[in-house]
């Protein structure tokens, strides 16, 4: 990773650490998380009020992200699902009860402080069958192969190298599994200059991929059966989209 790369990824970790301190601390990370830029289009409003009620409070208010991953990746009973750049749970303890006791919800994330307060989350959620794992959605700390559906919630876009996250993310997919992503996407013709324009890197916007270069990067990675589906506007040109793939069945 060059200095840059590195650069940004440690500014995205030093906004999403402020973000869990302050939602610890008995902040409102949904709202004001420490300089995070959250407006209508993210955050814990994205979810029905069940899953709020579901949850402990500090698992919505830490919620960042651009859409809900869990109510499109169609999981089912017994499925073990990975959920990249996890945070403070949410996705990952709505999860683990859509899989039940026969499955596994696991967490990737690169923060110390949010895999804190998601363990702590999952505490007070007397959830069992979860995991949180530190790590980087770029080196996916699990064995290839073993994981049935890949979840993620605006994180993709934050990384400093998509193509090593779209080949993680083959590597670990079991053949035959799937991905059911939320993300932010740009319409083909900005140009990277005009997508910083629109936003910081930190804060969804800046680092994005467009339509056609998230498609490539998927099927770069092996990946088939893409559906890219924009939801809704986020800024002028960019787009929250639900992204959905599968790993062959003959890959290994």
């Amino acid at each position: 990773m060059d200095e840059q790369a590195a650069d940004l990824r440690e500014v995205v970790r030093a906004k999403y650490a402020a973000a869990a301190s302050a939602v610890t601390a008995g902040g409102t990370a949904c709202c004001d998380p420490q300089g995070i830029e959250v407006g209508e289009n993210f955050g814990a409003k994205l979810y029905a009020t069940s899953d709020h009620t579901e949850l402990p409070a500090e698992a919505v208010a830490a919620s960042l992200g651009c859409g809900n991953p869990t109510a499109v990746a169609e999981l089912r009973e017994g499925e073990r699902v990975l959920d990249l750049g996890s945070g403070g749970g949410i996705d990952v303890l709505l999860s683990a009860r859509r899989v039940g006791p026969t499955g596994k919800a696991y967490g990737v994330d690169m923060t110390d402080e949010m895999l804190v307060l998601a363990r702590e989350n999952a505490a007070k959620a007397g959830t069992t069958n979860v995991e949180f794992l530190k790590g980087a959605i770029e080196a996916i700390p699990l064995p290839a192969d073993t994981i049935d559906v890949v979840i993620s919630n605006c994180v993709i876009n934050l990384s400093v190298d998509k193509s090593a996250v779209f080949a993680e993310i083959f590597r670990v997919l079991a053949p035959g599994g799937r991905i059911g992503v939320s993300d932010v996407v740009a319409e083909d013709e900005l140009t990277a200059e005009q997508r910083a324009g629109r936003g910081s890197y930190v804060g969804c916007i800046a680092g994005v991929l467009s339509f056609t270069e998230y498609r490539q990067g998927l099927a770069s990675a092996g990946l088939t059966d893409i559906e890219i589906t924009p939801t809704r506007e986020v800024a002028d040109g960019m787009h929250s989209a639900i992204i959905r793939a599968t790993k062959p069945s003959g890959s290994g």
